[in-house]
């Protein structure tokens, strides 16, 4: 299909790479609110009855400094997985016509894991990147995305990364499996667990190509899929992926955002097949009109159901809330045994919805103060970070040192690589010119917390599963473990929850994605549970 002039204005790096204002949760008393502030600490609002209620300080600390070597680069994609087996977790960080990156916590700062190993990979001009268990093996293989060109058939592969005798092997270079590998200009990479067995797919978003779907037979070659399982669809603007138990109850179902063309809903029969029907009409997140970027997973109306928020490239920005009326007859009579919620429905505030030059979007809960925060990030424009005033309303709030008004983002992701129970945010820069990457921290708090990693039966992250939390007021939180790649990027393997000031046990529900479930009661928080796969 002919992709516009539009579009391709759209990709910048096509021409150059190849080569505070605060808001606040006001409280309203009989009229208006006004915002007073100072330069540091916490802020407050003055009500016209002549009282004041404090409320957040700016949420992120620069801490860019803990970086060991920061040089300017082109980056683009970021992944957190645990890459040199040791339990901990990794930032593998894609280089553009530079060396791609590991970043390891070494207790005081980031420092390169990856020098000298084929991980840096040098020659090549890498933009995305996801994490999974491919082979079932237990440990997690890194799916790679290089691209030379714009749209279309490219000339470098991609890279599939196998650690095999604490060396990492290229799967793609065998010369059993050269002729399956991805020679289009790919966006995203997202991992699957169709079946359920712990072994996943990488299914890949191109630009001006087909979708592919790479599995491991069981003769241990590397093969595409996508036809066979229902994901064939006509080449289109592939951009962002998320797959996870959407529509399904437990089966992950797969969203792709576009551009150019209508989002695609792939929902996971449920059955033995581990085949797929695009259903994205039927639940209404096709946007046609839009040019999706990134998307990120969130409880969009603090109400314990997953939803997403996604990023269109200078258009309206949409938060779907499950609140639609979805198709007649639910998911059980368009033949999913496996379906479990309604339609979607955009509830975005106008201030989300304004137009950026947007890339990654995350939902994380930085703050830990019960409910997750919106991070949009921007390019060559200042990045924004929403916050719930309460369950669903969303406001502007104060982004602190990571507005980077200048910065040209390409990627980001988080983790809690110090082990404190709050989360670190890391951007990658690049595309128009190098830049150095950044760290953020939030401000230290007593808030409790929650984080919970369900592990598969061979023992690999379970990405795709879902947690849900009932605090000791009874209010449900619910988190799915990121299979990536809401654009070019994948965040660490964990559910991660905030409290606030409640410091009770919590109730958990564990459901991986071939329908096990685990139940755990009166667990103590501001800890980090593994769970295993029953």
């Amino acid at each position: 299909m002919a992709l516009s002039s539009t579009l391709l204005r759209s990709w910048t790096f096509a021409t150059a790479a190849l080569g505070i204002s605060r808001s606040i949760r006001p409280s309203w008393r009989g009229g208006a609110a006004r915002l007073v502030c100072s330069s540091e600490g916490m802020q407050s609002v003055s009500t016209e009855s002549g009282g004041q209620q404090a409320v957040k300080q700016a949420m992120f600390k620069d801490a860019s400094h803990l970086i060991a070597v920061n040089p300017p680069r082109l980056n683009y994609g970021v992944c957190v997985s645990d890459l040199d087996g040791d339990g901990e977790f990794e930032l593998f960080v894609c280089g553009f016509g530079f060396q791609n990156q590991v970043l390891k916590w070494n207790g005081n700062e980031l420092v390169d894991i990856a020098v000298g190993t084929p991980l840096e990979d040098p020659e090549t001009k890498s933009i995305g990147v996801a994490a999974a268990d491919f082979d079932a093996d237990g440990r997690e293989e890194l799916y790679v995305l290089n691209t030379d060109t714009f749209l279309g058939r490219k000339k470098v592969t991609d890279r599939l990364f196998d650690s095999q005798s604490e060396q990492w092997v290229d799967l793609f270079s065998l010369p059993r499996n050269m002729d399956e590998s991805n020679m289009c200009a790919g966006r995203s990479v997202c991992a699957v667990d169709r079946l359920g067995n712990g072994k996943y797919s990488f299914f890949v978003a191109n630009y001006g190509g087909l979708m592919k779907m790479f599995e491991m037979t069981e003769e241990g070659f590397v093969a595409d899929v996508a036809s066979e399982v229902g994901l064939a669809t006509y080449p289109t603007g592939g951009r962002a992926l998320v797959s996870l138990p959407l529509i399904s109850h437990s089966s992950m179902d797969i969203f792709a955002g576009n551009e150019g063309g209508p989002n695609f809903l792939f929902i996971n029969k449920g059955d033995d097949s581990g085949r797929f029907v695009e259903c994205a009409s039927a639940y209404g997140l096709m946007d046609a009109l839009e040019n999706c970027r990134g998307v990120a997973v969130v409880d969009a109306m603090g109400d314990g159901q997953l939803g997403l928020a996604c990023g269109n490239w200078q258009g309206s920005h949409r938060l779907f809330s499950v609140s639609g009326p979805g198709p007649i007859g639910g998911a059980k009579a368009l033949g999913f045994k496996d379906g479990d919620v309604g339609g979607f429905k955009d509830v975005a505030p106008p201030a989300m919805a304004r137009p950026s030059a947007i890339r990654t979007v995350i939902a994380a809960d930085f703050d830990n103060d019960g409910y997750e925060e919106l991070f949009f990030n921007n390019i060559g424009d200042a990045n924004r970070l929403f916050r719930q005033s309460g369950a669903g309303n969303w406001v502007e709030c104060d982004i602190g040192d990571a507005s980077e008004p200048k910065g040209l983002g390409t990627g980001a992701a988080v983790a809690d690589f110090d082990g404190d129970g709050r989360l670190e945010l890391l951007i990658s820069h690049g595309e128009l010119r190098a830049q150095p990457l950044s760290l953020y921290r939030s401000p230290e708090n007593d808030n409790a917390w929650m984080r919970v990693k369900p592990l598969t039966k061979q023992g690999a992250p379970a990405r795709g599963a879902t947690v849900r939390l009932v605090d000791e007021s009874g209010r449900v939180q619910k988190r799915a473990i990121d299979a990536g790649s809401g654009y070019l990027c994948c965040m660490e393997p964990v559910a991660h929850f905030g409290l606030g000031s409640l410091a009770g046990p919590v109730n958990l529900q564990i459901v991986w994605p071939d329908g096990a479930e685990v139940t755990m009661a009166n667990v103590s928080t501001r800890q980090l549970v593994t769970v295993f796969h029953p």
